[in-house]
């Protein structure tokens, strides 16, 4: 019967008669409303007889119905591009590409929305009556005209970098003494105050330990308490305090007295030095950036990075991935001018942070498919090994311990670095220290590339796990990558370079890109896209990134409901329809949790809120929209809406958690081992709502019959069944509470036979 709807409605369509085909497509919903087909059908007759806004109901409710269909994503990206929304329509279309990546009319579909932006964003010179340019057209290209750039900026954990787009291509930017990239150090002499950045401060931290920051990017957006800041700041040479709302904050000696800084203020000087830099070298103020960060920064990181950025004066146009700044780089000379699509691996281990992510690049088109990574591993970890062995080797030689002297160990932090530097070309490095902790003994040792390796045995197991990971994630093989592009200082490390063509089956690895650059020039062109900066080069570049853990909500029985799921392209916008638990109520509690496991308190909670003013009905009858917007920069927001009241709320999460890969391992791994505990605990959910259903059904029988025996009796056994729900719903099983379920209705239908 539906499908006759259906055909009737097809024909309609065909004729052009839109509102009859409308008409045809509701009446097949009615009969079959969960045929995600005749919402799609409907969406496109809704899109030509000019309703939109129905239109793209009706295509999420197709993707609702059918995520891994290409055709709901398809109608969605039609009405985006009906109404000249082509952000959105470009967003659309590329996540129809990830769940269907076969589909043609998809990928057209993007290029078109992509091509329909640019062009919007275009303005041609006008000429005058005998094809001269205009007043207009000439000041536009007076050459002494002070151009508007978008400066691209690498905010490293150790080393910063900064590149622009000029002339028709990237320059990364030197500094004074030639120096492409910049320390990311910050340091206070205590007697003046003087404040050094970069290369200047790194050359104070013999001189002022306790007063010279660096890797304050291990804390930017974090909170004391969160797992692996107290080691980090153990492991420091300044000291670090917890503030008075939680936060990391660096203590310094500024002339006698204790000042504290917050890791956003001293990554905003570090960002003021990459801002002059450009600005003397552009002959002119720079106001706006695109920066950089790891993967798996948080949404908290991802927003202290954009509010280190104004409070360096710069408006942050976009946080992107680092990982994916470098496929940018990479791919503008390579995968876009070979013209065939490309799985590009780019292993990003830089001095704090290590990220690995799996792209496929077709068309210009950059999408990533998986991404994993540690926000605490890199060189720094590696340096911090070495110094440990080196504490020993003092220790072994009969000299004094540095362990409480900060300016020794930062000696030896220093020696270490130059050591490691040394050992990528060549098999053995001297480790010399004159006038050891101030005496008028030299500290003498050799550090060897096999020594070096065994101290860091463990780190590069978790780089070569983590790859493996992603590849699982990306559902590829090591033989389906085409490009492992290395990127990231402590990519030259040799033994790493080992262990990734050993796991590649002897391919050779891709270093064609400078690794310690490679980030901010993707960052640059991206700044120039979003500049408008276009040429044949970046016409057709197309940046989308994912998601690497779900999202969703705390629903009945502590089950998480998933949102957005893991690996989803973003930015995206995905909303589910709720209801509420209980008669009557007027609020309902929304938690928002993160992870893969079924139980809510499993997972990561990401943060709670409130939405007051909701419909007071029977439970199950309020609709409370749940929309979750994962924005082009990785921040999450959250917003509930009930449909009939409209009353609302919202969170932007502000202290958004992200797990360690070895962490997202162990939570992949539980969902695998407990998948049978978890459809256990959700066929045990569902068994507790149909039942208490049925005792609802049942009171409101007896309350409503004349026949006060039989409302007795049924009173009393929905208040028996309550109870017993009650007492023993923790130890039930899912298959004893249906039983009894069963049993209680079967009273409830035999009450007419009396």
């Amino acid at each position: 019967m539906a499908s006759a709807h259906k055909d009737a409605g097809n024909a309609a369509f065909k004729a052009k008669q839109y509102a009859e085909a409308i008409k045809c497509f509701t009446e097949a919903i009615a009969l079959e409303p969960e045929n995600e087909a005749f919402y799609s059908n409907r969406s496109a007759a809704y899109v030509k007889n000019n309703q939109t806004a129905e239109a793209l109901a009706d295509a999420d409710k197709c993707i609702a119905l059918k995520p891994e269909w290409g055709k709901g994503y398809s109608r969605k990206a039609t009405v985006f591009m009906t109404t000249k929304e082509y952000p959105k329509a470009v967003a659309a279309f590329a996540a129809g590409i990830a769940v269907d990546p076969e589909n043609e009319l998809l990928t057209e579909g993007l290029l078109s929305a992509q091509s329909a932006m640019t062009n919007k964003g275009g303005k041609k010179k006008k000429k005058g009556k005998k094809g001269k340019k205009t007043e207009e057209a000439k000041e536009e290209s007076d050459p002494n005209e002070k151009q508007d750039y978008v400066i691209g900026i690498d905010l490293g954990t150790t080393y910063s970098c900064v590149g622009v787009w000029k002339d028709d291509g990237v320059t990364i930017i030197e500094t004074d003494d030639g120096q492409k990239t910049i320390p990311s150090y910050v340091a206070f002499n205590p007697a003046t105050g003087e404040r050094f950045t970069g290369h200047q401060a790194k050359n104070q931290t013999t001189r002022f330990p306790k007063n010279t920051i660096y890797d304050v990017k291990r804390f930017i957006g974090q909170r004391y308490n969160d797992s692996g800041v107290e080691t980090d700041c153990n492991r420091m040479h300044y000291t670090v305090k917890q503030g008075d709302e939680g936060q990391p904050m660096v203590s310094i000696d500024l002339r006698g007295e204790e000042k504290l800084l917050a890791a956003e203020e001293v990554s905003a000087m570090v960002l003021t030095t990459c801002k002059e830099l450009a600005e003397k070298f552009l002959g002119q103020e720079v106001f706006r950036a695109v920066v950089t960060v790891p993967a798996y920064f948080n949404d908290s990181q991802r927003n202290a990075t954009k509010a280190a950025g104004r409070i360096a004066g710069l408006d942050v146009l976009r946080i992107i991935n680092e990982p994916t700044a470098a496929a940018l780089s990479y791919g503008l000379d390579n995968a876009v001018k070979s013209g065939k699509p490309m799985n590009v691996l780019i292993f990003d281990l830089g001095g704090g942070t290590f990220d690995v992510s799996i792209l496929t690049i077709e068309g210009g088109i950059f999408t990533v498919k998986a991404t994993g990574g540690d926000t605490r591993l890199g060189g720094e970890d590696f340096d911090n090994n070495v110094v440990e062995y080196l504490i020993t080797e003092v220790e072994k030689q009969g000299l004094k311990s540095p362990r409480e002297s900060p300016k020794c160990l930062q000696q030896l932090r220093k020696a270490a670095e130059v050591a490691k530097r040394e050992l990528s070309n060549s098999a053995t490095a001297e480790v010399r220290i004159d006038a050891f902790m101030g005496t008028d003994k030299n500290f003498i040792t050799n550090l060897t590339r096999e020594k070096f390796e065994a101290l860091n045995k463990g780190p590069f197991a978790v780089c070569l796990d983590t790859v493996k990971r992603v590849l699982k994630d990306a559902k590829l093989k090591t033989e389906n990558i085409d490009e492992i592009v290395l990127v990231g200082g402590s990519t030259r490390i040799p033994k790493l370079q080992e262990m990734l063509v050993e796991m590649f089956n002897g391919k050779a690895l891709c270093k064609a890109l400078n690794p310690d650059e490679a980030v901010a020039y993707g960052a640059a062109v991206q700044g120039a896209i979003l500049n408008g900066k276009r040429n044949s080069k970046t016409d057709s570049l197309l940046l989308m990134d994912v998601t690497p853990l779900s999202l969703g909500i705390e629903t009945t029985g502590r089950v998480m409901s998933v949102v957005i799921p893991r690996n989803t392209p973003i930015p995206c916008v995905k909303t589910q329809t709720y209801t509420t638990e209980a008669n009557y109520q007027t609020k309902v509690d929304v938690s928002v949790y993160e992870g893969e496991r079924l139980k809510s308190d499993e997972n990561n909670l990401l943060g709670e809120f409130t939405i007051s003013g909701i419909e007071s009905a029977k439970r199950g009858e309020p609709q409370i929209d749940v929309s979750f917007s994962i924005d082009s920069n990785g921040i999450l927001n959250v917003t509930a809406k009930d449909q009939k009241t409209n009353a609302e709320a919202n969170i932007k999460i502000a202290n958004r958690s992200r797990a360690t890969t070895a962490e997202i391992d162990k939570m992949v791994a539980e969902a695998a081992k407990f998948k049978a505990e978890d459809q256990e605990r959700m066929r045990k959910v569902e068994a507790k709502n149909e039942m208490e259903q049925t005792i609802f059904e049942v009171m409101s029988v007896a309350k409503e019959t004349e026949d006060t025996k039989l409302a007795n009796i049924l009173m009393n056994a929905a208040d028996k069944e309550q109870a017993w729900l009650d007492d023993n719903y923790e130890t039930a099983r899912a298959s004893e509470i249906a039983l009894r379920r069963r049993q209680l209705a079967r009273r409830l239908e035999s009450r007419g036979s009396r």
